[in-house]
């Protein structure tokens, strides 16, 4: 049966794999773990995101009306309304087979 150790001529080649690997693993550390940084190195948002002037040159938009607001509240709680409406039927389908389901267990539980 052969040995496992490495034969003489082959031990430098071992060597030289080794310290290949070893600065090989130097190269792969993230460049954070190996510098540190200032507070100056950090970029600010406004430095990487460019503000538009027009965006601050425009102002915000009027408030609305008071008969506005009231008049977009009355057509948003008829919309709510008129979707309450198309689901009232499923939701009273779906109470209505879980109750049935439940009777029938209830009732076979206390059957003699």
């Amino acid at each position: 049966m052969d040995s496992l150790k490495p034969k003489p001529e082959t031990a430098h080649l071992l060597d030289d794999l080794q310290s290949i690997r070893d600065l090989l693993e130097e190269d792969l550390l993230p460049p954070l773990l190996t510098e540190t940084l200032s507070a100056d190195d950090i970029p600010l948002l406004s430095e990487i995101v460019p503000l538009d002037d027009e965006e601050e040159d425009e102002p915000y938009p009027a408030a609305l009306p008071l008969h506005l607001k009231q008049s977009l509240h009355t057509e948003a709680q008829l919309i709510l309304q008129e979707v309450v409406d198309d689901f009232v039927p499923q939701i009273e389908a779906e109470l209505k087979r879980r109750l049935e389901a439940r009777l029938e267990r209830l009732l076979a539980l206390h059957k003699p």
